[in-house]
């Protein structure tokens, strides 16, 4: 099936990008890295008048660390990037989920800023930066604000950008103490979305656990924070038993569908192991190192 016709334009700035929006209002689309939005095109599930292409607009495909230690990473900055990026040392679940995005074709021109921004409810990226506490940098007509990532998605599908809004920028504040985690994540094939993932990310001072973040995806209608999991761990060193105990919450907070992927008992046995998995990571071994 091929797409209904369309205007495109490439402009050279955020200004002329905003413009354009202004213009056209719901009629028009951003393209990024395209990766969601052209299929979506392809299968007539969207159909824009207007198609404003952000790649020729400079200065957006970064990833870098500002002087406070937060990860900044721009609209244009691919999953490739991040896939191959050395300044991830801080940041272990980014550095965990990139190379588990789709496949090595999306990876090369798919967009971390993209892809939450397309807010499906069974992607990877919404769920680290929730586990991760960040935030989104949108720019429009009433200026630049930020969003933290607990509201950006309101709904399948369905970011909390205003009329004429454009997300620049994603930025996951530094960790406080020693940061350790990990994404996993269930696909019937590589490159499929996950039928059940969860993002883990911990930090660690002497011994126990000062801030816990843990985030699922595909197991409900939007991302969602396992709070109860996050709450039973901080505070207290990690064990077999406080593993379990973080785990069954984590599992009874998702809230599955049964559908052609797995029934809603599997997927929440998916949340459960690798929640346990991700926290076993950080058990210290007899050596002194992380499991």
């Amino acid at each position: 099936m091929y797409p209904p016709r369309f205007a495109y334009e490439a402009p050279r700035s955020l200004d002329q990008a905003q413009a354009l929006l202004a213009e056209y209002g719901d009629e028009a689309k951003v393209l990024a890295g395209g990766q969601s939005l052209v299929p979506l095109l392809k299968l007539r599930f969207a159909a824009p008048a207007l198609l404003v292409d952000l790649n020729t607009v400079p200065d957006l495909e970064y990833h870098r660390t500002g002087s406070d230690g937060a990860l900044h990473v721009g609209a244009l900055c691919r999953h490739a990037d991040l896939e191959r990026s050395t300044l991830l040392g801080n940041f272990p679940v980014v550095a965990s989920a990139a190379p588990l995005v789709a496949d090595p074709v999306v990876r090369h021109r798919g967009t971390l800023v993209g892809s939450i921004c397309h807010a499906d409810p069974q992607g990877d990226w919404s769920a680290v930066l929730l586990a991760l506490d960040a935030s989104v940098v949108v720019v429009g007509p009433d200026g630049r604000r930020t969003v933290p990532m607990t509201e950006f998605v309101l709904g399948p599908f369905s970011p909390a950008l205003r009329p004429g809004e454009i997300a620049v920028e994603a930025v996951i504040p530094p960790p406080r103490h020693q940061p350790a985690g990990a994404y996993f994540k269930l696909e019937r094939r590589v490159g499929d979305f996950a039928t059940a993932g969860a993002a883990v990310a911990v930090e660690t001072d002497q011994g126990r656990i000062t801030r816990a973040g843990i985030a699922l995806t595909g197991v409900g209608t939007l991302g969602q924070r396992a709070t109860a999991a996050e709450e039973a761990i901080v505070g207290r060193e990690l064990t077999e038993q406080t593993i379990a105990e973080a785990a069954e919450l984590a599992a009874e907070s998702a809230n599955p569908q049964t559908d052609h992927r797995g029934s809603a008992d599997y997927k929440r046995h998916v949340v459960r192991t690798f929640v346990s998995r991700a926290l076993r990571r950080v058990l210290p071994t007899p050596a002194g190192k992380a499991a």
